[in-house]
């Protein structure tokens, strides 16, 4: 757990130090990061935002080619979301089916809640796919939903890739222009978690607004 931890607080560091030792391979380690991130369930704790914002400082100091790091992450990110969306579609609904018999997670995946995220999706999938990339484990789980729920595949398949490109341009952008101001270089660690706290503050609003909405009704 440790390490995990240090690899999320320094992976400037650690990012630098795969690119001495690995050369050329840290475009493919970077791929296979990004794309399981998007693209299993199973991994939403892989560094998503910090890891973008990692590459793009890197970048700057001619370390990596800032286009082949934008280019190979946005891939990642569009391949990882469409693996997603397809694993959710071909067994989404039956895992919400199996789930139905058993009363642990009855409640949260039963046929019902499947049937509300296809209507969510129908009206605001575009939405939730494109903001859904900025949300540290939330943009994880979002394609398989919208798999399940059987969201139109041209309607995801667009919104997907403009949603992964705008946040590998903001997020390698924003580590190529700011990355290397002492004052985040030299407090990466609190940069790192700062990025998670402001990437996951539109959730905890809305979590706040719906709960403010039950008490109310």
């Amino acid at each position: 757990m440790e390490t995990v931890v240090d690899l999320f607080l320094h992976l400037d560091t650690h990012l630098a130090t795969f690119v001495a030792d690995y050369g050329v391979w840290v475009y493919g380690i970077l791929f296979a990061i990004i794309f399981a991130e998007t693209g299993f369930v199973v991994t939403p704790f892989l560094p998503g935002d910090s890891l973008l914002f990692a590459a793009g400082a890197l970048a700057a100091t001619g370390a990596m080619d800032i286009t082949l790091v934008f280019v190979l992450i946005a891939a990642a990110a569009i391949l990882g979301n469409t693996a997603n969306y397809a694993i959710g579609r071909a067994i989404g609904p039956r895992v919400f089916a199996a789930r139905d018999a058993q009363s642990v997670m009855h409640r949260l995946l039963n046929r019902q809640h499947l049937d509300r995220a296809h209507a969510f999706f129908e009206k605001y999938g575009p939405m939730a796919v494109v903001s859904s990339r900025f949300a540290p484990i939330i943009r994880t789980f979002v394609p398989f939903v919208a798999g399940a729920a059987a969201m139109n595949a041209s309607t995801f398949v667009f919104y997907n890739i403009a949603g992964g490109v705008l946040w590998t341009a903001v997020c390698v952008g924003a580590g190529y222009a700011f990355g290397n101001v002492p004052i985040v270089k030299d407090n990466f660690s609190i940069v790192a978690i700062g990025i998670v706290a402001v990437s996951m503050l539109p959730m905890a609003i809305e979590i706040l607004r719906h709960r403010r909405r039950e008490r109310i009704s």
